[in-house]
């Protein structure tokens, strides 16, 4: 099995590459809060930032009166072999080492002052600093500003209610440690501490109760109670520790003295000697880096198995963003053809009715265009009044002798002219439906979201091959109603003599000319006629142009557009695969947590096994 050092040694890198590549959570969860910690919470001046150098074995956190913490500070203790420097790092100043703990006071203060100012105002973005040292244990703690109850002088009236959101928002989470710090010299029923951690933690699983300022308490008590677990039990033994003294502090006693001076104050001293062995800053790191390293072990399971499912989700978002592309112009032109290709399926599929809208090319020719046919004007055209105008023109000086042929043909001529706008109407109908098939085809090809540039050229040349089908299908339309004007159906024209003028004597010898009904007659005749080319118009438009538009469309949208592409030069092409700056971004960010998860399974694996 894994030493404890190398488990919460390895936590403790992984959580801070969580840290460095801002994996902070989701709505699976990060890694980082997968991963056991140990907040430590207090009232203001309970002794906790002594708790934490007694630790340490350091002095290192600002001191003052009133609220000093207010940041929260995670600090990352690791341990390093013997004869190392001791030195501590930022994560907002990285690469930048100190060795001297005097300066990581001062950054920790700069830096609190930097977001906070000069004020007693809080603020819940965390400072991260990590101390390596042979003196310590691997252990991650997290130092919370200290609960009060009223607000002072320069603070907001919310202060009380800020502070212990924050505190909440902590140690409410299933695997954070409490380590909850209450003063010796207080009735422990009072302490802000244990008040919440029992809140939130009611079973009292997750929390380790410290009492510290036990050499201050009055001549003649103790607090045997709180230790041994009568006044208030919880489910891990109570720790009891003494602080360096303000002298201690003046006379700058280093923290290894003051370990010694406490492990002799409780060895002996008549109230706690009993319990010396139990007793001490030294116990209490080691107490809680045994209990972390259980809870790491217990929750190996768990933590496996939301890698896992984080790694398949950081994969399938890679491949949806794209991997990498080759430098050399063969691997740029594969991707650029292959982007063209997915842009073509995601097309063809709207138009063959896997995605929506090739429906609406449909519509044109079922709805815009009979409406269109059916509103132009054959009514006004083929008036009594304009059919005895044409058909007087057309006879000229020489009146015709038995039928009006030319008459007929000037007004069959111009009825079929009104084709024309319906039949070109349809061909910019369906070309405008086309157009934004295009569009939604590019924006939901997800492939090229990532070339912006790449984008811009294939709707350029599939614009340019879409103009060309329409010219192509607007000359087919016209030539279909001119067709039917230049040579017009015989059969029908032949059956006309046959049918006289309803209610006119069949036997007359002769039949008026420009009379009502004859001129009649003949209009309804070219209507007829004009109904018989409107039926054949309105099934042959829209062959004609689904041949020529979408047919073509389907067929060889970007065929101009590949010949181009494969002439084109090595610079052309990389300026063609321009990435999108934000998406790179993502990208690398991506690949950076994919990196780190892959990582940490393979170390937790070889770590906890062993």
């Amino acid at each position: 099995m894994a030493t404890m050092e190398s488990l919460i040694g390895l936590v403790n890198r992984i959580q801070r590459a969580c840290t460095v590549l801002g994996d902070h959570g989701g709505e699976g969860g990060s890694l980082w809060e997968a991963l056991p910690s140990v907040a430590v919470v207090g009232g203001q001046s309970s002794g906790k930032s002594s708790v934490l150098e007694s630790i340490v074995g350091r002095d290192f956190l600002p001191r003052g009166s009133g609220i000093v913490t207010r940041r929260p500070l995670v600090l990352q203790l690791h341990k390093t072999e013997g004869g190392q420097a001791e030195y501590g790092e930022f994560l907002h100043a990285p690469r930048k080492k100190f060795a001297d703990f005097a300066a990581i006071r001062k950054e920790i203060q700069d830096e609190t002052d930097r977001l906070t100012g000069k004020t007693k105002h809080i603020s819940n973005i965390p400072i991260h600093l990590s101390v390596y040292s042979p003196h310590v244990v691997n252990l991650t703690l997290i130092d919370l500003p200290g609960l009060t109850k009223v607000a002072v002088e320069g603070q907001p009236d919310s202060i009380v209610e800020d502070i212990e959101n924050m505190v909440r928002s902590y140690v409410e989470k299933p695997n954070c440690i409490i380590l909850a710090i209450s003063p010796a010299n207080q009735d422990i029923a009072t302490s802000d501490a244990i008040k919440i951690a029992r809140e939130v933690d009611p079973s009292g699983e997750r929390t380790f109760g410290v009492l510290t300022k036990l050499d201050l308490m009055d001549q003649g008590t103790n607090a045997l109670d709180v230790l041994e677990g009568r006044s208030y039990r919880l489910q891990h033994p109570w720790v009891g520790i003494v602080n360096r003294s303000q002298a201690d502090i003046n006379k700058n006693v280093d923290m290894i003295a003051a370990r010694r001076k406490e492990q002799e104050y409780f060895a002996t001293s008549p109230d706690y000697g009993h319990l010396a062995h139990k007793m001490g800053s030294e116990y209490l790191a080691k107490l809680l880096s045994k209990h972390l390293e259980s809870v790491i072990r217990a929750r190996i399971p768990s933590i496996i198995a939301l890698i896992n499912k984080t790694i398949a989700e950081l994969e399938a978002e890679l491949d949806r963003l794209g991997r990498p592309i080759g430098s050399d112009a063969g691997a740029q032109l594969y991707t650029i053809l292959e982007m063209c290709r997915a842009f073509d399926r995601v097309f063809k599929e709207h138009l063959d009715g896997g995605r929506p809208g090739g429906d609406r090319i449909y519509g044109v020719f079922d709805n815009q265009l009979p409406a269109a046919l059916k509103k132009l004007p054959f009514d006004r055209h083929l008036s009594l009044q304009n059919v005895r105008k044409v058909i007087s023109e057309a006879d000229g000086y020489q009146p015709h002798l038995i039928a009006p042929e030319q008459g007929y043909r000037r007004l069959i001529d111009s009825s079929l002219s009104y084709f024309k706008g319906p039949a070109d109407a349809s061909v910019d109908a369906v070309h405008f439906v086309l157009k934004e098939l295009v569009r939604k085809s590019i924006a939901e090809t997800e492939e090229l979201k990532r070339f912006p540039t790449l984008q811009s050229d294939i709707a350029a040349a599939a614009n340019e091959a879409l103009e060309r089908f329409r010219e192509d299908s607007r000359k087919t339309v016209l030539r279909l109603v001119e067709m039917e004007s230049s040579y017009l159906t015989v059969e029908f024209f032949r059956k006309l003599p046959q049918e006289p003028d309803k209610g006119s004597n069949s036997s007359a010898p002769t039949v008026d000319r420009y009379g009502e009904n004859h001129l009649r007659r003949i209009g309804s005749n070219v209507s007829a006629y004009v109904g018989m080319v409107c039926d054949i118009l309105k099934n042959s438009i829209p062959k004609a142009i689904v041949y020529c538009q979408v047919r073509e469309a389907k067929r060889s949208l970007l065929n101009f557009f590949y010949a181009q592409v494969g002439s084109r030069e090595k610079k052309q092409l990389s300026g063609m695969l321009d990435e999108d700056p934000g998406l790179m971004e993502k990208r690398e960010a991506i690949a950076k947590r994919l990196e780190l998860y892959k990582s940490a399974r393979d170390e937790i694996d070889s770590v906890a096994w062993k």
